[in-house]
């Protein structure tokens, strides 16, 4: 189905931070497989991984104990402070079951009509439920009647959130992203997480964060909201989990947890040996390289390096970055930007039509965020 417009380059293989396509030339990966390959492609070590996997068992289905995928609860809790874990194959799956968490919440506290408030702009998937979710009007048209029980307030908005909280009473959850990435690298104030803790706390409101593009390290933590110091009820995990292989995770505490019982939920494929081995050896790598300090570090450094090759020119609106997701935005529409970086042999996102999206692995050189830096700078100075 023609559902993706793909760009004219067919790529074969990937090292590193490199991608090569099947005349042989090679391009810079400034997106990671839109924040996916953390670790790059074809990191050996995930690769021994896999293969080792693979050739001893690749899936059971849930009706078993499987052990990978209780080591990686066990890990994934332990870095993260969260309790319990139900394991998917994608983001939108996460989310999905973060939202039916939120609603068996709500019947534990006979509300029979449960909201979740989201934010505009945020992105949460596009399953029915997840669309829904998601603040942007464009991606729910032609989809309709979409499921009830969704709301929407400004992100980075407490005050907006307070009023609707004295308008409804059916809220029962808020679904926020720590940093909306498919909208542009929007990132809100210091205390906003901290807010949204206190206010959910005020109201009994569960508190769910999508860390599917800002966890795995990728902002100098391993969740963005650690920044803050805070736990969330709900996390949902995915994207860099698996270095590549499809896996989705969502994480519980507290009076999240233990909402979700035996047979009302679950998944044939989700945390299989396969992709629960994947995932392991990917936070291994993390924690042994220290990729989250890497990231902060690289992150500051690219940030600095645009904000002095860009700084006398006008058409740039804003430069923010949290970690490794980095958003230059622009004063007029720059969708061109894609192909002319591809012709530069480097790959690159635009999102909300002028914000540049950059989202490179964590494992990216000094030299090769200086080839970043300098074409996409050449290409913004001389629109």
């Amino acid at each position: 189905m023609p559902t993706y417009a793909p760009l004219p380059v067919r790529f074969i293989k990937g090292e590193g931070s490199w991608l090569f396509d099947d005349k042989g030339d090679k391009y810079l990966d400034a997106l990671s497989g839109i924040a996916v390959c953390g670790l790059g492609h074809a990191n050996p070590d995930v690769g021994d991984a896999i293969s080792k996997q693979a050739n001893t068992l690749v899936h059971t289905s849930n009706l078993y104990h499987i052990d990978q995928q209780e080591k990686l609860a066990d890990k994934l809790c332990e870095l993260t402070g969260m309790h319990d874990v139900f394991f998917a194959n994608s983001g939108a799956e996460a989310n999905e079951a973060a939202i039916k968490i939120a609603r068996r919440f709500a019947h534990s506290q006979q509300i029979q009509n449960p909201v979740i408030v989201t934010a505009t702009n945020s992105f949460h998937g596009r399953t029915l439920s997840t669309l829904t979710a998601t603040g942007n009007p464009k991606v729910k048209e032609g989809f309709g009647p979409l499921p009830e029980g969704f709301c929407h307030v400004p992100y980075d908005d407490i005050a907006a959130l307070e009023e609707l909280a004295e308008q409804n009473k059916n809220i029962v959850a808020v679904l926020i992203e720590p940093i909306q990435g498919e909208s542009g690298i929007n990132i809100p104030a210091d205390d906003y997480l901290n807010k949204l803790r206190s206010l959910c706390d005020k109201h009994n409101w569960l508190l769910m964060l999508d860390e599917i593009q800002s966890g795995m390290a990728r902002t100098g933590r391993f969740l963005a909201s650690q920044h803050n110091g805070i736990k969330a009820d709900v996390v949902t995990m995915a994207k860099a989990l698996g270095n590549g292989v499809p896996i989705g995770a969502c994480l519980t505490s507290g009076k999240a947890t233990g909402l979700l019982t035996t047979g009302s939920h679950g998944s044939t494929f989700g945390g299989n040996p396969l992709a629960s081995a994947a995932a392991l050896k990917t936070i291994e790598i993390i924690e042994r390289d220290n990729l989250a300090e890497r990231a902060k570090q690289l992150g500051e450094y690219i940030a600095q390096s645009f904000k002095q090759t860009l700084s006398d020119c006008s058409s740039v609106i804003d430069i923010r970055h949290k970690g490794l997701m980095i958003g230059i935005e622009l004063n007029s529409p720059c969708l061109e930007l894609v192909m002319q970086s591809l012709e530069k042999k480097l790959l690159i996102n635009v999102a909300a039509n002028n914000i540049v999206r950059l989202l490179p692995p964590l494992t990216m050189s000094d030299e090769e965020a200086d080839m970043m830096v300098s074409i996409i700078s050449e290409l913004i100075i001389a629109r």
